[in-house]
């Protein structure tokens, strides 16, 4: 399985790329949230869409909702109610175990869905935590339910959305299964770089929004591994790391690293 594909759905590169910014994501200070004039339309929930389609969905998402730094948008067995396309800033998502262990299960950032796992039980089962100040649109599910029975192309998108997410869960699966620290490590960095990419951003040069700590929870590493996994990455000239800034020096070798 591609590297790509292990952590977050297939997106639509555009040919400009720069720095990204603070915020990965739309300017938030509009008050009304529209799909058809959001320049994350390429790579969220509009994708493929006529704009027909488009202006009924505009008709749905009609609200947004900061979240700051360390708040949370939803918690564990709290009642579903709403999907939540991030329009700006990136979170993270996770469970916890009975004796109080977090576990990260994903890192979104902007075009990407979050409250998926509330579908099948009507209750969320894993908590989003803002990892920066962040804006996102909120989606009601039983009227995007009711308008994809009408309008079959948002259907589509909804299930393609759906068959992503288990796709994901089955490549993070793999990863902890049967990848070495290394190439854990490079098949995230990579995956990260891609999805920058697909949103106008440097893949090459970025800040990670998470830390060590929660990157090794997800990639079921210990902190000190992921450090030192940092630090030989290093050495062998495959990138430069300066605290949370990033900068990929050798994508080839990085994808060597995950080949193998």
């Amino acid at each position: 399985m591609a590297a790509t594909a292990l952590f977050q759905s297939t997106v639509t590169p555009i040919t400009s790329a720069r720095r990204a910014p603070a915020n990965f994501g739309a300017d938030p200070r509009n008050s009304l949230a529209k799909c058809s004039k959001c320049s994350l339309r390429h790579v969220c929930l509009p994708v493929g869409l006529s704009d027909m389609d488009l202006r009924q969905l505009d008709g749905l998402v009609r609200l947004r909702r900061t979240v700051k730094r360390g708040e949370t948008l939803y918690r564990t067995a709290k009642p579903f109610e709403s999907l939540y396309a991030v329009r700006a800033g990136s979170f993270k998502t996770l469970i916890l175990h009975s004796d109080g262990r977090e576990q990260v299960t994903g890192f979104q950032m902007g075009g990407e869905i979050l409250g998926l796992d509330g579908i099948g039980t009507e209750h969320h089962t894993c908590e989003a935590i803002a990892l920066e100040d962040s804006t996102v649109c909120v989606i009601p599910f039983k009227m995007l339910e009711q308008l994809s029975h009408e309008v079959p192309s948002i259907q589509r998108q909804l299930h393609r959305i759906m068959s992503q997410e288990i796709v994901r869960e089955h490549g993070v699966m793999m990863l902890l299964g049967s990848m070495r620290a290394e190439e854990r490590l490079a098949t995230f960095l990579l995956n990260l770089s891609q999805r920058l990419f697909a949103r106008g951003y440097s893949p090459s040069e970025f800040n990670l929004r998470m830390t060590r700590e929660e990157i090794g929870s997800y990639l079921g590493m210990k902190l000190e591994t992921v450090s030192r996994t940092f630090s030989r990455f290093h050495e062998a000239g495959l990138l430069e790391a300066q605290q949370k800034q990033i900068r990929i020096l050798d994508v080839k070798g990085l994808g060597q690293i995950v080949a193998h």
